[in-house]
């Protein structure tokens, strides 16, 4: 059967990419959408396209007059959290592409989702290029004990560093301790400038105009350096198909599972709720 599909920011980079692949696919029911300054008009309308017959929401209580399975979430860090445990509290399985959340907003995330025995699949970037650069980071860190990362993005993005960022991180640190060798805080000088430490890695933020969404995982030994780069382009498009990737493997799963590396690989310790 058709997945009914909700979309939180649907009129935004992203968020339009997507819901104009979900329209146009018969797998998929686009069911609502939500984005405040387009509310009440025509999603079809709004995006260019022939009238869909589905009026744009401002919540996603008003979202839900139609019915949904999934709920794709592309919006902004200071809502999605809210807005995901709304969204399991009405038995909704929910993807989240919106960057920002921490690892503790995903540990109450993962515990609401468990007891509602429903999916929830987050991931800081659902490119198909981004998750083949997290996996082969993740398993340079079983070979290479010292690595740091950068992390670049738009001027005006207003987390640091980017979600994918952030997951790779956290996720280095289930694979080795990485191996500092001047402790950061006997740093003479301005410490600040040796980065961000999230779960070990030393984490530097670029924020400039011209970039959209980069980062470069750099792993050292004597006399040699490795270095694995992602660089996404102008268009949400590369979003879209990992996007609708993840909507059909949450109707599957119980739980929380972070990383669109987790359903390409099904690497070992996966999360709890791959099958």
């Amino acid at each position: 059967m058709s997945i009914r599909i909700c979309v939180a920011g649907a009129t935004g980079w992203a968020g339009s990419a997507l819901v104009k692949a979900i329209l146009a696919s018969p797998d998929f029911i686009f069911t609502g959408g939500i984005a405040r300054k387009s509310a009440g008009q025509d999603i079809g309308t709004v995006l260019g396209l022939n009238p869909a017959g589905v009026r744009v929401a401002s919540t996603l209580k008003e979202a839900l007059a139609q019915p949904a399975d999934v709920l794709v979430d592309y919006t902004k860090p200071d809502s999605v959290k809210a807005r995901t445990l709304e969204a399991l509290s009405n038995g909704l399985r929910v993807v989240i592409g919106t960057s920002g959340l921490s690892a503790e907003d995903y540990k109450e995330i993962d515990r609401q989702a468990q007891e509602k025995n429903l999916g929830v699949i987050a991931a800081g970037n659902f490119s198909i290029t981004a998750a083949l650069a997290k996996h082969f980071a993740l398993f340079a860190a079983r070979h290479i004990p010292s690595w740091e990362i950068i992390d670049y993005a738009q001027a005006d993005k207003p987390d640091a560093p980017s979600g994918t960022v952030r997951e790779l991180a956290e996720e280095l640190a289930n694979v080795a301790k990485n191996q500092i060798a001047r402790p950061i805080d006997q740093t003479l000088g301005n410490k600040e400038t040796r980065g961000g430490i999230i779960a070990g890695t030393p984490v530097h933020s670029v924020r400039l105009r011209s970039f959209v969404i980069s980062f470069e995982a750099i792993f050292g030994l004597p006399d040699e350096r490795l270095t694995i780069r992602h660089d996404s382009g102008s268009g949400a498009q590369p979003y879209v198909a990992g996007t609708l990737l993840a909507v059909r493997h949450v109707m599957q799963i119980k739980g929380l599972v972070r990383g669109l590396d987790r359903l390409l690989f099904a690497r070992e310790g996966s999360g709890s709720g791959m099958p």
